[in-house]
């Protein structure tokens, strides 16, 4: 029987934990009556600096419930690396560790799965979604959009998977090993190369509380996704460059032949058009590379990831 660990990352969910700690609570026992996982198997909870009472219902529900652990963080770090974090530690206390957000809209039905495709030898198990019904309207069409504008950019990822999937204490050191300060866990995972496989995911309601993860995050982490794994963007400026230049070249023809013909009509119309053409695309390409030179920056600083002030065992 394996050591089991979920690691859940926390960030205001005071309405929802003491729900998601019964449920998994209930599976855990069933999972060891069935005889899938081991007695000392346990739920990692990480407060990502909560400004409710996150952490002191996780210090409570650790007093109370056998299974459950908490990590709490100095500071708010955000998602990845809350999950960095939780996976880093469990990964000394258990042979595998599900990551899961601590609102369980993910299918938790699906952990005894990858438990079982982690003993046919598969160091990775992902969660891929078959279905996001439970999904406001706007998230599910934002998501789509996402993971084909991903695909499009050449990174590297499973299609329609967040951050729901098992990995083994071999996969989580070799993972370790990644020194990179822009997480995006859901490229660098499948760089590992350990054999994997899926297993499908359908998405429930929320039962307490709202979503954190806003627009706003959302757009964050897939401009980290692209400009992390991919350097097409810098490449279609380039492209963008010869577009331009063929536009002027045309309009330079046409400048010519109104001269010639006689035709041409005093004003700075297309002057002014030229200017704002080219100051728009010298301004995306600023913008562009500006945001890799961005990430130059962050990553030779070599700043900690995430600092724990507190750990319950």
């Amino acid at each position: 029987m394996i050591k089991l660990a979920t690691v859940s990352p926390c960030y205001n969910e005071e309405e929802v934990l003491h729900q998601s700690v019964e449920r998994l609570t209930a599976l855990f026992e069933r999972m060891i009556s069935e005889g899938l996982i081991s007695e000392d198997s346990m739920m990692v909870f990480v407060n990502d600096g909560s400004r409710d009472r996150t952490w002191d219902i996780i210090r409570e529900l650790h007093k109370q419930n056998r299974f459950v652990r908490g990590i709490n963080l100095a500071r708010n770090v955000g998602h990845q690396n809350a999950i960095m974090a939780g996976m880093m530690t469990a990964k000394e206390w258990a042979d595998a560790v599900v990551t899961i957000d601590a609102d369980l809209q993910d299918d938790i039905e699906c952990i005894p799965q990858m438990v079982k495709h982690f003993e046919e030898g598969n160091d990775i198990v992902y969660g891929v979604k078959v279905s996001r019904k439970a999904d406001p309207l706007m998230k599910r069409m934002s998501a789509m959009a996402f993971y084909k504008l991903q695909s499009s950019m050449g990174v590297e990822s499973i299609y329609n998977h967040a951050d729901f999937r098992l990995m083994s204490k071999r996969s989580l050191q070799m993972l370790s090993g990644f020194e990179e300060r822009n997480l995006y866990l859901r490229g660098l995972i499948p760089m590992i190369g350990l054999p994997s496989t899926t297993v499908d995911d359908v998405i429930g309601e929320r039962q307490a509380g709202s979503s954190k993860y806003t627009l706003k995050k959302m757009l964050n982490l897939a401009m980290d996704g692209i400009t992390s794994f991919s350097t097409r963007p810098m490449q279609a400026i380039f492209y963008m460059g010869v577009v331009f230049l063929m536009i002027a070249f045309c309009i330079g023809i046409y400048v010519i032949h109104a001269l010639v013909t006689g035709t041409a009509v005093p004003g700075w119309s297309s002057l002014i058009l030229s200017i704002w053409l080219v100051g728009g695309f010298i301004l995306i390409s600023l913008g562009i590379t500006g945001t890799y030179i961005g990430k130059i920056y962050t990553e030779v600083k070599r700043r900690p990831l995430y600092n724990i002030q507190e750990i319950l065992e």
